[in-house]
């Protein structure tokens, strides 16, 4: 171990360099204590990104190399702006020398920059002596990505990316019959299945879902990520554990909606007819979903599609594609490529990627697999647009939300890809807290602060721009990580992490010019330690927070609905917890018991549990919601009249819910203990309940009935 890890005391001088960087020293946690965090914690953060700090002597050399580091570049690695806020650029040069600032606009033109007479002391600099310029930004810069440009001296020109973003996220137009309201419902996808599907639910199913959504009066469908996963089997379950943000799984392709299908010889058509009959007998099995059986058959169906070739507009139409979506897919289809003929002993992606030559040979050898691969994309990508074309077309404001993940597997494309702008040796986790007593480590690699800045937020900046192609909204999980995340070093418990800081202002404001161009809504995922501030930001920032119903509270007892924030996405539970039915039947209790995730006695849980359920039934008691000894489904449709009570502008209906289903999707803290992500949806008996049920399902109907009755009555 190093000198500095060795020991629990932190130097004055470690601490300052922990600040330089955003590296929390200390830190509050969920029940209120301040810890703080060990010196070999703070080493190995920093070291993640590239700061020696292990001893005295790499700390001092640390500390002045972040101090001068600015005064080595003639212009920030990137500038973020918000439009209509006056901002200011320092330029560095050498001391005495005349500098230009201008903005080449994205939409073309320029315009020059006025330098501000803002003395700063030149400083020594690598045996130089640099001055600082300051040059003020407009305040009337058009939204969108430009570029700087300073003009030194004779003419040099030094460039950096500038981004300006919106000031304020404007919701659209919704409901005036629901007070300027909406409500949608929320589904795991692969969980809800027809009896077409193959085995799991696609995005045939997400368009029969949206359509059904529109005629109920609903304006938004919210679906688990759709990340991409591996591209052979053994498949992850987790969509939260993707090989990339930005790509589709291709498992949700429907096969025979692919047009070319219609072309097939009759001897192709009837063989990819046998091979799915026997996966289409597990649409009606309401036991664990099998992923690597379902992605073995269609596979090789969508590799015989594929190979018949398409026509030649068609063809153009993917060629246009493939280049909108430029070398972020080109890569993500190669590591595919890649991952389909090599394992671990043989992989030939270097871990740098610093080899040019063996990657092109890679492509050249692997070139039908890299195109298949973007095939799959460009399929993917129709099948979504397509769905989201029906859920305007059935009068949904907003269609379809998606969600995205807080980050990626650990071994998966983006890891390689991206590997310039990942922390190595750490993954992204939580504390402990009230549901997850030991801490959580999500095992993801994290995004670099500093080296976000240096690719000027191309990552979100793409990943976001692909993720709202085909969409109306964006759920961000933990949206608190745009602006500090639980940095955990390898071989650390979950609870011997820290939080690192990001520039929220930049991440944010990307995220928000990108949903601004896609016309969508972005909701921020704001639960568990979330700093008052952060959520006071969004507001302002126009993008909406999120409040789920049993973590909404008052003095231990249910928050009023009135006290509820406005400008969020309410709902009843979330996926990290069992649907309503199975929270009343004290199901995360019992759950967690048996998979020994408990730090209280079992007894302490539960009699908590009981007396959070019964001061929750009081509240609806309270409020003339519940009959006398109500039934689990009125105690169902009264939790969700008391979340229309809110003046939230969104609300949201679990499918589970609205089905009776009482297994929950994903036990947070267990791996393979429990079938996390692979439960489909079945009401209270499990039984299995397909889309093409739900038209006819009672309590379903009962459950929105309910709902929009009170949101009617409430506008």
């Amino acid at each position: 171990m190093n000198d500095q890890g060795k020991s629990d005391v932190l130097s004055d001088g470690l601490r300052a360099l922990a600040a330089a960087h955003g590296v929390a020293t200390e830190f509050w946690d969920f029940h209120g204590n301040h810890r703080a965090v060990s010196a070999g914690t703070i080493v190995a953060v920093l070291a993640a990104m590239d700061v020696p700090a292990g001893n005295p002597f790499e700390v001092e050399r640390s500390l002045a190399a972040s101090e001068v580091g600015p005064w080595r570049r003639v212009l920030p690695p990137s500038v973020v702006v918000t439009a209509g806020i006056e901002s200011r650029v320092p330029v560095h040069v050498p001391d005495g020398e005349t500098v230009h600032l201008r903005v080449d606009l994205e939409g073309g033109g320029t315009r020059q920059l006025e330098q501000v007479d803002e003395w700063v002391e030149p400083r020594l600099v690598d045996g130089r002596t640099l001055g600082r310029a300051t040059f003020l930004l407009p305040t009337d810069l058009p939204l969108g990505w430009h570029t700087l440009v300073a003009a030194v001296g004779s003419g040099d020109e030094v460039r950096t990316a500038l981004a300006v973003t919106p000031a304020v996220l404007e919701v659209p137009e919704l409901r005036a019959e629901l007070g300027h309201r909406a409500w949608g419902l929320m589904a795991q996808l692969y969980s809800v299945r027809s009896e077409r599907s193959w085995g799991i639910g696609d995005l045939a199913d997400l368009t029969e879902l949206t359509s059904l959504s529109g005629e109920l009066g609903a304006d938004f469908l919210l679906i688990n990520p759709l990340h991409a996963a591996e591209p052979g089997t053994p498949m992850t379950p987790s969509p939260y554990l993707p090989a990339t943000r930005r790509f589709v799984n291709p498992i949700y392709i429907r096969p025979e909606d692919i047009p070319e299908v219609a072309y097939l010889p009759n001897s192709q058509r009837t063989l990819l007819e046998w091979g799915i009959e026997e996966i289409r007998e597990t649409n009606t099995d309401p036991g664990p979903l099998d992923r690597n059986a379902v992605w073995d058959v269609k596979k090789p169906a969508l590799e015989t599609i594929y190979a018949s070739g398409r026509a030649r507009s068609r063809q153009r139409e993917f060629e246009r594609f493939r280049r909108d979506q430029g070398q972020g897919l080109e890569d993500f289809a190669l590591w595919c490529a890649v991952a389909e003929k090599y394992d671990a002993t043989d992989w030939p992606l270097p871990v740098e990627r610093g080899n040019a030559g063996q990657i092109l040979a890679l492509r050249r050898e692997l070139s039908e697999r890299v195109d298949f691969h973007c095939w799959l994309q460009w399929v993917a990508d129709s099948q979504l647009r397509h769905a989201q074309e029906v859920a305007r077309a059935s009068g949904m404001r907003i269609g379809v939300m998606h969600d995205l993940a807080v980050g990626v597997h650990p071994e998966g494309a983006d890891a390689w890809s991206m590997r310039e702008v990942l922390a190595q040796g750490i993954s992204v986790g939580a504390p402990p807290d009230m549901y997850n007593q030991q801490g959580q480590d999500w095992s993801q690699p994290p995004l670099r602060p500093d080296a976000l800045a240096e690719q000027a937020y191309a990552p979100i900046r793409d990943m976001v721009r692909t993720v709202l192609r085909h969409a109306g909204a964006l759920r961000v999980d933990h949206i608190i990580g745009l602006f500090r995340l639980w940095w955990i070093p390898r071989g650390a418990g979950a609870d011997q992490g820290t939080y690192v800081r990001y520039d929220h202002e930049a991440t944010i404001g990307v995220l928000a010019l990108e949903a601004h161009r896609a016309g969508a809504i972005v909701i921020g995922e704001d639960l568990g330690t979330v700093e008052p501030w952060v959520r006071d930001y969004l507001r302002d920032r126009g993008i909406l927070g999120t409040s789920v119903l049993w973590f909404e509270r008052e003095n231990d007892r249910p928050l009023p609905p009135e006290k509820y924030r406005s400008l969020v996405l309410s709902t009843v539970t979330t996926h990290d917890l069992p649907p309503t039915a199975g929270y009343l039947a004290e199901e995360h209790v019992d759950l967690r018991n048996r998979l020994g995730l408990l730090t209280e006695p079992v007894a302490t849980v539960r009699l908590a549990a009981q007396v959070e359920r019964e001061r929750m039934l009081e509240a609806l008691r309270h409020r003339y919601l519940l009959p006398e000894d109500p039934t689990e489904r009125q105690i169902v449709e009264a939790l969700h009249r008391y979340v229309a009570q809110t003046p939230s502008v969104l609300i949201g209906v679990g499918l589970a819910d609205a089905v009776g289903e009482r297994r929950a999707q994903n036990q947070p803290g267990t791996d393979t203990e429990y079938p996390n992500w692979k439960v489909p949806l079945a009401d209270g008996g499990e039984k299995v309940v397909l889309v093409d049920d739900l038209p006819g399902n009672a309590r379903f109907a009962s459950l929105v009935a309910a709902l929009t009755q009170e949101l009617r009555e409430r506008a």
